[in-house]
């Protein structure tokens, strides 16, 4: 059974390949640059966050509203574009997740940090932390951002049956979208990429 002291360990983790692990899931290819590529990357905090749910642990994840901007109703974790008076990328984490979700940002222990990743059809750099709580949240999602809420268990996550691939055409190229298949969602791009991240570390654990 996995429990938060593995979970410490593993984003603890100092000689791992976390380009490899990303890459397990990265959609290929990824040379799809943005249009304003000459300026400098927007950046953002998103907050892996997990907690007891039933006989084990899960993380939590959001389905985005079908009005929002960027990255319309894909499934992401709760995190958002970094504010002037955010501190550092774990702050704007906890404060998007309390903002979109209701969860009081002092109950959240942050245990580390996963490495950053860069999103080319949004330029975005995205800075996950890893936060554990302690008791399952209830959820108060913002209707504005947030459409749906689940968790998705770590049993699942390091489940192979669940990893699958599809293909798809951006901007006029072929692209091999691998995804997490979570209950009836589909868990692909920046979010599987640092899904897998978080699993590898896992794996190298508890082997």
């Amino acid at each position: 059974m996995i429990t938060f002291e593995h979970i410490r360990q593993a984003v603890a983790l100092k000689a791992f390949d976390f380009g490899a692990a990303q890459e397990r899931m990265a959609p290929k290819p990824r040379a799809i640059l943005p249009e304003n590529i000459n300026k400098p990357p927007k950046e953002a905090g998103v907050l892996t966050l997990i907690y007891p749910e039933h006989d084990g642990l899960s993380i939590v994840l959001t389905r985005r509203t079908e009005h929002l901007r960027g990255h319309s109703g894909q499934i992401s974790f709760p995190g958002g574009r970094r504010d002037p008076n955010d501190e550092s990328f774990i702050a704007t984490a906890l404060r998007e997740t309390q903002e979109e979700l209701g969860v009081d940002r002092e109950a959240i222990q942050v245990v580390g940090q996963l490495s950053p990743f860069y999103i080319p059809p949004s330029h975005f750099n995205v800075y996950p932390s890893v936060g554990i709580i302690q008791h399952k949240p209830i959820f108060k999602p913002n209707p504005h951002e947030v459409a749906e809420v689940f968790g998705f268990a770590l049993s699942d996550l390091l489940n192979p049956d669940n990893k699958h691939e599809e293909s798809h055409l951006f901007r006029g190229v072929r692209v091999q979208v691998p995804f997490y298949q979570v209950g009836r969602h589909k868990v692909w791009g920046a979010t599987a990429v640092m899904l897998s991240e978080f699993e590898q570390r896992l794996r190298t654990i508890i082997g």
